[in-house]
């Protein structure tokens, strides 16, 4: 008697293998979902010369996310490109190699003084209120040990003054102080980052920068929060001083290439 072609089939296949199989396929799924959901932000992405690079998977349909505490909606991808200009130059013809600073980096926002193009707001806490405040707005803080930093100089790496201390920003979900507000001799105030400080006995030093530089810290536009962007720009802002506001640590390479472009002669 003929054996029918279902009892063949079958008969080289059981139910372990089967389910072995299925699970490659759901694991291969997952893997391609996974790598195309990881392409809602930041791409596509841009090459140095501004052209986009294609991706060998397709970006995904744009999903609408519901931000909480009625600031409305976000949806990724965007396809916005940031249009702010770049004051950088390439250092040679090919790719690869490094651009220099074209300008003031500090000012400009351009390498280690870069900035992200976040949300100009202020971030929240779980009950929609601005999770970093002053010090002095916010009641149920106040110091309790160490070296009150109040009215304490604050003193750049050249060790002359730039101004005094006036106040603490608080984290206030967190409980810790994120940035000391500077009042500067003209009556203007900025921020530094608290782990940018260091606080002394008599004084607070800030190594990244020297005195002359504090007025042009980025200035928040509000006095009892800080936004994203401006967190963003002050820290980006210090950071950049330990490299273009320390002649001690550009490199004659350097030097010599932004000579050689303010010259307008190959380095």
């Amino acid at each position: 008697m003929d054996t029918p072609y279902g009892w063949l089939f079958f008969g080289n296949f059981d139910l372990a293998l089967i389910s072995l199989y299925m699970f490659w396929i759901f694991f291969a799924g997952l893997i391609y979902y996974i790598q195309r959901e990881n392409q809602r932000e930041g791409y596509p992405l841009e090459n140095e010369d501004g052209s986009l690079t294609q991706s060998n998977l397709s970006t995904p349909e744009p999903k609408t996310f519901l931000l909480p505490h009625g600031r409305g909606e976000y949806k990724a991808p965007n396809y916005e490109r940031e249009t702010r200009d770049l004051a950088l130059a390439p250092t040679s013809g090919g790719t690869g190699f490094p651009f220099a600073p074209t300008g003031d980096a500090m000012k400009d926002g351009v390498g280690p003084a870069s900035w992200s193009a976040r949300r100009d707001e202020a971030e929240l806490d779980g009950h929609g209120h601005a999770k970093i405040q002053p010090m002095a707005k916010i009641d149920g803080f106040a110091f309790a040990a160490g070296r009150d930093p109040r009215g304490l100089p604050v003193v750049g790496n050249d060790q002359k003054s730039a101004g005094t201390i006036s106040d603490m920003w608080v984290d206030v979900p967190e409980q810790l102080v994120r940035y000391l507000e500077i009042t500067l001799s003209d009556g203007s105030k900025r921020l530094v980052p608290m782990t940018m400080a260091r606080i002394k006995s008599d004084m607070v030093y800030i190594n990244s920068i020297d005195s002359a530089s504090f007025p042009d810290v980025p200035v928040i536009a509000s006095g009892a929060q800080v936004t994203k962007l401006e967190e963003e720009k002050v820290s980006a802002f210090y950071a950049g001083g330990y490299l273009y506001r320390q002649e001690n640590r550009v490199t004659p390479m350097s030097k010599l290439r932004l000579l050689s472009q303010m010259l307008g002669k190959p380095a």
